[in-house]
């Protein structure tokens, strides 16, 4: 290859070899080079020869195109968070971003790494100190598990390319052995039974690895039935992905490792179901319909809902949403954040966003414009989804979601366009860290406001409370 001709891939080696799983070490083994060498053309310290460049094309049964990608992925990553506020007062161009990435792909992947870390203890700091929860004299409050794996989720915005990437290829091996069946007869040479919950004996899903069966409750719908398919495929196909991911947080308990894993495992489930070009393009297409893509792909609303929060893959993203699960007490069992919507991470949600009132209208979507403290104004739709039942007398448990994003990109979703525009109802993420003094549905006085006491004057709100 002439010098002036010379490829450098260091940025998209690395995420062929992450991609895989793969350390240094194996790929130089696959590609019968030394570890050393690996080293430094992902650091661009030597040029890819055609030599190699064909081996590789070999070996992975990829197209030698893609290594053409000098790192944009990550270029675009790293501007993502370089906007940061924390970063507001430097003069950081693009160019200069880019000439990181391309010459410096280690120190890129660091600072990213970092960043990623930064987000995660920020969140845990916010978790120890919106709500004091008392403890034994000198024990340390215990790690909260369901906490740790939310936090993991929300540093990365709900979004993981790599298993993005893999299930995507899944996806279409499956499409070409003709569906989920089939695909497991003929790749696993297993047998799908549905039978009576009572076989079940408490289990949605379970492999019976002796008979070679994965047997299903025969009890749930179409929709959450391929749904565990997928995700036993995933736990059988995509173990590496999943557990490669797994590895880049920290956790303090094995819970929230063990909590964390199986998101990822429901998330790599429905990107087999949902592949990630296909259903970005048919999001577009249908105007961020849920019900329309639901049926397009042959899944439920909430199913649905979850993943479009999920469309954030560098240099493809799609309209940034947050997703929220509340029951009619209004305890959050599901919260994901692909948009950076302050969720309040103890105590009640606020009782004016009509999520909490979707149960008064089952299963029809309800829309509203929503006005934040900060002035910040949101488009959501909340409706209820079921859970359980499938038959006279089975227990179900009905629950409401709801799908927002920011008022700058809600003209793409068909629940605004051609509308007209209606006042925003002024919401706060929660009573004690919400200042608007005036508010009649408040439970609790914000956090740091004197409270007047009320011999002479009763106010409307609730609290009455001095202005500093």
């Amino acid at each position: 290859m002439p010098p002036s001709q010379r490829l450098y891939v260091g940025p998209s080696l690395r995420r062929i070899r992450r991609d895989r799983g793969l350390t240094q070490s194996d790929m130089a083994t696959d590609l019968d080079v030394s570890p050393s060498y690996i080293a430094l053309l992902e650091r661009n310290h030597r040029p890819l020869s055609a030599e190699l460049l064909l081996r590789l094309a070999q070996t992975y049964q990829i197209d030698m195109s893609t290594l053409a990608d000098t790192g944009s992925d990550d270029a675009v990553r790293l501007q993502t968070v370089l906007k940061d506020p924390l970063f507001a007062d430097i003069e950081l161009p693009s160019l200069e971003t880019t000439d990181v990435v391309t010459n410096f792909p280690g120190i890129a992947e660091a600072f990213l790494r970092l960043y990623t870390a930064y987000q995660e203890e920020h969140m845990a700091l916010a978790d120890s100190g919106a709500e004091a929860r008392p403890v034994a004299a000198g024990k340390a409050e215990p790690p909260d598990p369901v906490a740790e794996s939310r936090r993991f989720l929300a540093a990365r915005r709900n979004c993981f390319p790599v298993l993005d990437d893999a299930a995507e290829r899944l996806a279409q091996r499956v499409g070409g052995a003709d569906g989920l069946i089939a695909y497991l007869g003929q790749r696993h040479n297993l047998q799908v039974r549905r039978v009576p919950p009572e076989v079940m004996v408490g289990s949605t899903r379970r492999f019976d690895l002796h008979r070679r069966q994965i047997l299903l409750d025969d009890e749930m719908d179409g929709a959450s039935q391929n749904f565990q398919l997928a995700l036993q495929l995933a736990y059988f196909e995509l173990s590496k992905e999943l557990d490669t991911v797994t590895r880049d947080g920290t956790f303090a308990t094995e819970a929230g490792e063990r909590l964390t894993r199986r998101a990822l495992a429901s998330y790599a489930a429905a990107a087999v179901l949902m592949p990630y070009s296909a259903f970005a393009k048919a999001a577009e297409v249908r105007h961020y319909d849920v019900e329309a893509l639901g049926r397009q792909f042959r899944t439920s609303f909430e199913q649905t809902a979850h993943r479009l929060t999920t469309l954030q893959k560098p240099g493809q993203e799609r309209v940034p949403f947050f997703f929220i699960r509340v029951d009619e007490a209004g305890n959050v069992s599901k919260r994901l954040d692909g948009a950076g919507f302050p969720f309040a991470r103890h105590g009640g949600g606020c009782p004016l966003w009509n999520l909490h009132h979707a149960f008064r209208t089952p299963r029809e979507i309800v829309t509203q414009w929503l006005e934040l403290p900060d002035g910040e104004r949101l488009s959501a739709i909340a409706r209820t989804v079921t859970a359980g039942g499938g038959g006279f007398g089975r227990p179900r448990v009905d629950r409401a979601v709801a799908l927002g994003c920011a008022a700058e990109h809600a003209g793409k979703l068909i629940y605004t366009r051609d509308r007209p525009a209606v006042p925003p109802t002024p919401i706060g993420i929660t009573c004690r860290l919400c200042q608007r003094a005036d508010c009649t549905a408040r439970s609790a006085p914000p956090i740091g406001r004197q409270i007047l006491p009320d011999d002479i004057r009763r106010t409307v709100a609730p609290f009455g409370f001095s202005d500093s």
